[in-house]
């Protein structure tokens, strides 16, 4: 039972840097001053809006950008599944149907995060767009120099997110 209640409690504690804004510093530097990608709104990459609205190229990949940050449901309700089967395993009296619903559960949240922690750098390419061809046409020049190799793999042409860091 105290096993039990120390993966619970690990569980649940685990879970609260998850919900921090993991895009509260990145900033931007035009006419040497730094400006916030993201503004205390709710779309990503708002702090540009009004630089690269000026060129229609750059406009549309900001909007893909932003459509593609939102919040995704299916990716949420899969994540809450896992958590529930994970859960479930805990207090399941079986030990087979605890190993069954442990496993599931952990494989379930694993590639839940897998595949949006992927969506999530591969959308990033949209904001590196929008800030080019800006640039191309433009002044003032946006100076943005994301790290790019934080926290994913490329294989190729394709690009698998693996980590998340949050920074203040």
């Amino acid at each position: 039972m105290k096993l039990r209640f120390f993966f619970f409690t690990l569980i649940f504690l685990a879970s609260f840097p998850v919900s921090a804004i993991e895009t509260c510093s990145r900033v931007a530097i035009i006419n040497y001053q730094e400006v916030l990608i993201d503004s205390n709104s709710s779309d990503k990459g708002e702090g540009l809006r009004y630089h690269l609205e000026k060129d229609p190229v750059a406009k549309m990949h900001l909007d893909t950008y932003q459509k593609n940050s939102r919040v995704m449901w299916p990716t949420a309700i899969v994540g809450t599944a896992g958590t529930g089967l994970l859960l479930y395993g805990f207090f399941t009296s079986d030990p087979e149907d605890r190993r069954i619903f442990l496993i599931s559960g952990s494989a379930t949240i694993l590639v839940n995060f897998l595949i949006a922690r992927t969506l999530e750098v591969s959308n990033e390419s949209n904001l590196t767009k929008a800030i080019d061809e800006y640039n191309k046409r433009n002044l003032p020049k946006i100076f943005f120099n994301p790290d790019e190799t934080q926290g994913q793999f490329n294989f190729s042409t394709s690009k698998i997110g693996l980590a998340q860091q949050w920074t203040f």
